[in-house]
């Protein structure tokens, strides 16, 4: 297992971590991503381990919890320091006015929570889920800079914030010398590179180790989705991509004929090629997988120890090109002064 520092922080993380929103299948969303129990979680935990995989990925609204509190039984006979653990806080979890959101409030009580559902002590790397416009930024950052004096956080991040969210928290950290942001976790895949035009040149510019979410693209390069093939019965066709990005038809196919080749010559499967080729990526420190049973999760421990070569990657970059929206194309008619990312 290759181990990445995560950005500017000294922590270094497996280039896979095991995402858990799997765990529990607690409401009619989550049931449709999977109801992972303890005893099968239990055993996906020792294959990741055995792999050298030992990051493990969740939230406090998946399952509305039991995705936290199944993580934390079937880790129990586990050493703490054997394993990295990050979670995240800001999205609803009660009826209550103060029940959601990035105030200090609610996020002292959601740490406690998710330390309790845990059964750890400190979580090793916290995420805002998202942008809280209502609570000032300063706020945010003193309640996590808090957390982390107490012990209780070692590393914190953001996810889903858009560029400006992110580089105003940075300058507030910079400001009052509060806890700092070391991870962005973002959504990016070959059928989804918006990540590229302005969130990468700032975690590039900044420092910052990004996790992906849906390295696969919703589900999308399973290997399921082919040009003049009935899908199967995955997550999409049973609703459990609600609120993905839509992808249109022809755009996916190009990029699955070009996996498809790239997998040919290869001797790997579509997805094992598409999250490879993610870790060719600047800025990408971590990828989230997911799996359902011990065959999704040894597929996708594959996509490691190869490398794609640059010609097919190259073909990759090609087939799931697209123009990104203003400015940043014309930007990039400016190329002395804006140079692309090393490997871009």
């Amino acid at each position: 297992m290759e181990f990445r520092q995560l950005g500017r922080s000294g922590l270094k993380v497996p280039v896979l971590s095991f995402g858990t929103g799997t765990f529990g299948g607690v409401g009619e969303m989550f049931a449709k991503w999977g109801a992972t129990d303890v005893k099968d979680a239990t055993r996906l935990i020792d294959i990741c381990l055995e792999s050298g995989l030992n990051f493990f990925d969740t939230a406090n609204i998946y399952s509305s919890g039991a995705s936290e509190e199944i993580l934390g039984r079937a880790i129990k006979h586990r050493a703490r320091d054997e394993l990295l653990i990050s979670t995240k806080a800001t999205f609803a979890t009660g009826k209550g006015p103060n029940d959601k959101g990035s105030s200090r409030y609610h996020l002292i009580k959601a740490c406690e929570d998710s330390l309790r559902r845990l059964g750890t002590d400190h979580i090793d790397l916290y995420f805002m889920h998202g942008f809280d416009a209502l609570t000032p930024v300063d706020e945010v950052l003193s309640a996590l800079d808090t957390l982390v004096q107490s012990g209780k956080l070692r590393y914190i991040g953001c996810s889903n914030f858009s560029g400006w969210h992110v580089m105003k928290a940075l300058a507030t950290s910079e400001r009052y010398g509060l806890a700092r942001y070391v991870s962005y976790q973002g959504y990016y895949s070959l059928v989804g590179r918006d990540y590229e035009w302005e969130l990468m040149p700032l975690a590039l510019d900044q420092g910052l180790g990004t996790m992906v979410w849906s390295p696969l693209g919703w589900g999308r390069l399973t290997g399921k989705l082919r040009r003049g093939q009935a899908p199967g019965a995955g997550r999409i066709q049973q609703g459990g991509a609600a609120g993905g990005p839509e992808v249109e038809d022809e755009y996916l196919y190009r990029v699955v004929d070009a996996l498809d080749i790239v997998a040919q010559e290869t001797g790997k499967s579509v997805p094992q090629v598409a999250l490879n080729w993610l870790l060719q990526r600047p800025t990408v420190a971590n990828l989230v997988i997911g799996a359902r049973n011990e065959e999704q999760l040894r597929q996708n421990l594959g996509a490691i120890g190869w490398t794609l070569s640059a010609d097919q990657i190259a073909r990759l970059d090609q087939a799931s090109h697209r123009t990104p929206v203003y400015p940043y194309w014309h930007q990039r008619d400016f190329d002395e002064r804006n140079p692309k990312p090393t490997q871009w």
